[in-house]
């Protein structure tokens, strides 16, 4: 995300928080590798040569351009769109990168869009253009406040549904949300917007923020533990607009399977094991060694007293021989 170019006289602040806004940025596993997956991944020309996808199904107002974008929405009021994988996403650990866009002409605009894992597919309703009470995970990219002060919009939050929780519709989703952050300039910024989201099984969920001055740069959006979702669910994006409207496009779409090699070890565990191993091998030469060496010793002190017994021996009977004499 672009930053506010700081006044001279705030340098010395920006300087002492530096630390905490590095702290934000996206921290890597080095022991964490990934497969791609291409059942949930999309790209141009996004459809084949017979017009069809073969791994996502499109509906309501979606329009595609092969060659740009998939449009879940134009700039036209009360227009909804949808798109969903056909199978379900049923790796344990994953991340997907999505590229999107949101434009308009307008100064007032709305709604927004989400990203979806849940059980339910491509079921048209009044969140973001897909039902409510679903079960499993909504993240949503809000572009028009209703009624939730303190909150800077656009606005992005995650919400888990149990399949019976309506969506906050009218504050916002405050009652739904287990995190969220604010997201500056992803409106008609010109280039595509980023944004990752990381799942590991049952312990965190984490959605990230690309910047847009360095490709590989991430910055953290929130990060929540204890995020359960459904093991069997579908990946989809939706968009809607009401009396206001906005364009939104999905532009790519990269699916990973996360996962961490078994037996697999960093290289200071590699290390220490190596040297535990050395030390242990040295420790049993040592000892072999010693063993052997305190062995010898003792046969040639055993040899030295029978030597010196049997020369007692031997005087002995020579002087009982002169006595005779």
């Amino acid at each position: 995300m672009r930053l506010l170019q700081p006044q001279s006289w705030l340098a010395l602040l920006t300087l002492a928080l530096a630390p905490c806004a590095l702290a934000r940025e996206e921290k890597v596993d080095p022991e964490v590798k990934s497969i791609p997956l291409r059942t949930h991944s999309l790209s141009p020309p996004y459809l084949d040569s017979q017009m069809q996808s073969r791994w996502f199904d499109f509906g309501g107002d979606t329009i595609i351009r092969s060659d740009k974008y998939i449009r879940l929405t134009g700039e036209l009021a009360s227009r909804a769109g949808w798109m969903f994988s056909r199978v379900p996403l049923t790796a344990t650990n994953w991340e997907i990168e999505i590229e999107f866009k949101i434009e308009g002409t307008g100064t007032l605009y709305g709604d927004g869009m989400a990203i979806w894992l849940t059980k339910q597919r491509g079921q048209a309703g009044p969140v973001f253009g897909m039902m409510d009470k679903f079960e499993g995970l909504g993240i949503f990219i809000d572009t028009y406040k209703n009624d939730r002060p303190g909150v800077v919009f656009p606005y992005i939050m995650a919400m888990v549904g149990d399949g019976h929780t309506p969506y906050d519709k009218d504050h916002d989703g405050k009652a739904n949300e287990i995190a969220g952050c604010p997201a500056h300039n992803i409106r008609n910024h010109g280039d595509p917007t980023r944004i990752k989201i990381t799942y590991m099984h049952d312990k965190s969920l984490a959605v990230y923020l690309g910047t847009y001055a360095d490709p590989d740069k991430w910055d953290l959006c929130f990060t929540t533990p204890d995020v359960k979702i459904p093991s069997v669910a579908y990946l989809g994006f939706s968009a809607e607009t009401g009396e206001l409207a906005d364009s939104h496009d999905i532009i790519k779409v990269d699916a990973r399977n996360l996962y961490k090699p078994e037996g697999h070890s960093g290289p200071n565990q590699a290390s220490q094991a190596g040297a535990n191993r050395g030390r242990k091998l040295k420790s049993q030469k040592n000892k072999s060694s010693g063993g052997w060496g305190w062995f010898f010793i003792k046969f040639i002190i055993f040899g030295l007293i029978v030597a010196g017994a049997w020369g007692g021996f031997v005087a002995y009977r020579a002087q009982q021989g002169r006595s005779r004499f």
